[in-house]
């Protein structure tokens, strides 16, 4: 081994405080440099990878058939920007029977399913669109039809779906699944099977696909639709959809971890540069005389500066291949669920990902350790061995003189003005208990936000459920039962609307026996149904009240509740998916019937992917007039007993066949459970750093103060009294890091917690975002001086027990 390697090792092995800090804040940094890389790359490759090998459709428009022929609309295919066009596809809006036997639903033992979007199209390898077989074949003749993967209840091959209210009661054969990136279609069978699907003989509609020169941006795609729309008779256009809404709906699952995991990252990075600098400019600064022997023994300073930094390379190469492996078990289950979200059949780390974060790492930590050390290499050896035997003039000695004149016991007063006798020491100190604070107060805010939506998407805030089916749709509506479906999901055996009914309590009954109770407050009821949007694929829940909701829990992000018939909230991806903002109409297809209604208010809810409509119950009349109440939600009197009151009310219930509940109850997420455990690991692991750079800045100041502790010592201080002065030193320290970390902590949940939501396409309500109280910013600016006193306790004790004449000896 070099003269140079056996100096690396020896500084490496005497400094085990230092090595530990750099090699502790390397693995926190990689390992959210691992984990938020990953995530990008799964937030957009794996739908971009599908969308160009199935060559999708940047835009994909649905036409009246009543208003264009195929021929004139075989026109719009070159347009200005159109760069390649496929169809015109006929297509028609059903809903299927299945023949689900042992299901004890529906007739002949099946059960309805929900409406869906039909397309002619011979070949699923052509043109735009080419849509990937998964299991089993195209359809080939008719009475086939192809499913798309996961958009029935029952996708399976041999299925036998009929179709009573269409003439001839047509019976289709399930020969294949299929999945289309763009996915322009529920369901696909041969051209010539979709005039049997429409009451007239004739396609509902056309659709054609469209490859544009340019589809980046929302603007370029509402271009070519432009330029669509001008080349066919006017009218014809009943709904488009581009492909960005598309991305933007199958990346939202992992997008919404991407600008967490970059502010932790940066938070770490941020302090991997501060740490290993103070690390590496306090070693500088302690050792003076070991530089000048090394120079008086023939180093350069071009050597001198290669030492000292190896000694800060060889512990974090070896913390960044910690985080390296610690990054990959984090990743590994976040992109097992970002495989199922897109179907692929699995996700692994991007090598590219490794190799940035490795050298993004050792090379941030090259540079800051020689910025540190350059110190060093500018030394004269007759200086550093000067200053090395010397002890330094102190300084703080105004802050020592104050401190002695204030009421405080000695060893309080010599802690409070130890930081003033090494400023920079200090700052680097404090600015890593600033963003250790950063850290504790996006995580608390965070965790606080998370619940508020899950509060928010349960939209139970009701004392008592009356459920009409049984008790499970006592479940809220939308909010996930234990099986994983909600109730408008419509699981296995559940009957979609127009299905055979069983018998089911009076409506009447059930709300008379809601007036009879003394303790009602107010309530409402929840019928829910499907229906069909033109310019959106698949179906939507239609979630339909009875009585004033608005105080159910309902969070409204702009507008207002409804309050009457035509009226209608909505949730943010509805208004993305249709390109509408509140105040516009909408027309829902609900069983062959228009059902036109306004938008009146954007509501947060996320069940299916955000695809709801609420609206009045009123409103579905002419539609669906035999539409029943499912659920009861109630809010009792105030002072009510609400276990008392639902016994009472059960009372009257149960000769009815139903049953009330308490409401109010959890409501679970996988989603939210992983950010809250990776947030709960990376907090844990930035102010483990913080700690340990306050660790290693009073090691360093106490090894300096080696000679005072001796004279103290000898002087009557006792451990005690030694343990309270290096504590105090720090106090100041993290009171002042608490009260500058706070504000930027709730500045950064300020900013991220929007971004996170327009990242899962949700725009964020007030009371989501505006989470901190008062006492809770106390405590946390209080949680400053907890990281420095922690930090400070080891060295603190070490101190106490060093004897005088050791520490006299040693200095």
């Amino acid at each position: 081994m070099s003269v140079l390697g056996r100096v690396v090792r020896s500084g490496v092995g005497r400094r085990r405080v230092q090595t530990l800090v750099i090699g502790l804040t390397m693995t926190m940094a990689v390992t959210a440099a691992v984990l938020g890389g990953s995530l990008l790359v799964a937030s957009s490759a794996p739908f971009d990878h599908a969308f160009a090998r199935e060559h999708g459709a940047h835009l994909s428009v649905q036409f009246d058939a009543r208003r264009a022929t195929a021929a004139r609309l075989s026109a719009s295919a070159d347009p200005p920007g159109v760069a390649e066009a496929s169809g015109p596809f006929g297509t028609a809006t059903v809903t299927p029977h299945t023949d689900i036997e042992g299901m004890g639903g529906g007739m002949d033992g099946g059960i309805d399913g929900v409406p869906m979007t039909v397309v002619g199209r011979a070949e699923p390898h052509t043109g735009v669109d080419r849509v990937a077989l998964t299991e089993g074949r195209w359809a080939e003749r008719p009475g086939e039809i192809v499913i798309s993967d996961g958009s029935q209840p029952f996708p399976s091959l041999g299925r036998r779906l009929t179709f009573p209210a269409l003439p001839g009661g047509p019976t289709l054969k399930v020969v294949g699944l299929a999945r289309s990136a763009s996915r322009t279609s529920d369901a696909w069978v041969v051209p010539a099977q979709i005039a049997a699907l429409t009451p007239h003989g004739r396609g509902a509609g056309y659709e054609m696909l469209y490859r544009l020169t340019t589809a980046d941006t929302a603007a370029r795609v509402a271009a070519g639709r432009r330029a669509v729309t001008a080349v066919v008779p006017a009218g014809a256009v009943s709904g488009a959809q581009s492909w960005l809404t598309v991305k933007k709906a199958a990346d939202r699952e992992t997008a919404l971890f991407v600008p967490f995991l970059l502010a932790f990252g940066v938070l770490g990075l941020v302090m991997s540069v501060l740490i290993v600098g103070n690390v590496v400019a306090g070693t500088v600064g302690a050792g003076l005389r070991r530089i000048g022997i090394l120079k008086a023994i023939g180093f350069t300073p071009h050597q001198v500066v290669r030492a000292y930094v190896g000694q800060a390379l060889v512990p974090a190469a070896i913390g960044t291949a910690l985080g390296v492996v610690a990054g990959h078990l984090a990743t590994v289950p976040v992109l097992s669920e970002t495989a199922n979200v897109y179907g692929t059949g699995g996700l692994a780390v991007a090598p590219w990902v490794d190799i940035a974060a490795v050298a993004g790492a050792l090379g941030l930590v090259a540079v800051t350790a020689w910025a540190a050390a350059w110190r060093a290499g500018r030394l004269r050896t007759v200086d550093a061995l000067a200053v090395g035997r010397t002890p330094t003039p102190g300084r703080g000695r105004r802050a020592g003189r104050v401190s002695a004149l204030l009421p405080f016991p000695r060893p309080v007063g010599l802690g409070l003005a130890r930081p003033f006798a090494r400023p920079a020491r200090s700052a680097a100190m404090g600015a890593a208990i600033v963003f250790g604070t950063v850290a504790v107060t996006f995580a608390v805010g965070l965790s606080s936000s998370l619940a508020e939506v899950m509060e928010a998407r349960a939209h139970d805030a009701a004392d008592v459920t009356v459920g009409v089916s049984g008790p499970r749709n006592s479940v809220a509506p939308g909010a996930k039962s234990q099986g994983g479906e909600s109730p408008g999901a419509k699981p296995q055996g559940a009957k979609a609307p127009g299905a055979a009914k069983k018998t089911e309590a009076d409506p009447a009954a059930i709300t008379a026996a809601i007036d009879s109770q003394p303790g009602t407050g107010k309530y409402y009821g929840i019928a829910t149904t499907q229906a069909t949007v033109s310019g959106a694929a698949g179906v939507i829940s239609v979630v339909a009240f009875t009585g004033d909701a608005s105080w159910g829990g309902y969070d409204m992000v702009s507008g207002r509740w409804i309050e009457g018939p035509g009226e209608a909230v909505v949730p943010t991806p509805f208004l993305t998916a249709t390109d509408t903002r509140v105040g516009d109409t909408v027309t829902l297809n609900d069983h062959g019937t228009a059902v036109t209604v306004r938008i009146v208010g954007e509501v947060l809810d996320t069940h299916h992917q955000g695809m709801e409509v609420f609206t009045d119950r009123a409103t579905l009349a002419a539609a669906e007039p035999d539409l029943q109440v499912e659920s009861h939600h109630i809010a009792v009197k105030a002072g009510m007993d609400v276990a008392a009151y639902t016994d009472r009310l059960n009372t009257v219930l149960r000769p009815l066949g139903v049953t009330a509940e308490n409401g109010r109850g959890g409501n679970n997420s996988g989603t939210v459970a992983v950010l809250n455990s990776l947030t709960a690991v990376l907090t844990l692991m930035l102010v483990a750093v913080a700690g340990l750079g306050v660790l290693n800045g009073v090691v360093l100041d106490t090894r300096e103060r080696v000679r005072d502790l001796g004279i103290h010592k000898a002087l009557g201080m006792t451990p005690r009294q030694t343990v309270v002065m290096v504590v105090t030193s720090v106090v100041m320290t993290g009171l002042v890091g608490g009260a500058v970390g706070v504000p930027l902590g709730v500045a950064l949940h300020g900013w991220i917690m929007p971004a996170m939501g327009h990242s899962a396409g949700l725009n964020l309500p007030e009371s989501v975002i505006a989470v901190y109280r008062t006492p809770e910013l106390v405590l946390l600016a209080l949680g400053g001086l907890l990281i420095a006193v922690l930090g400070a306790l080891l060295p603190a004790g070490w101190a106490a027990r060093t004897r005088s004449a050791v520490a006299l000896r040693t200095e």
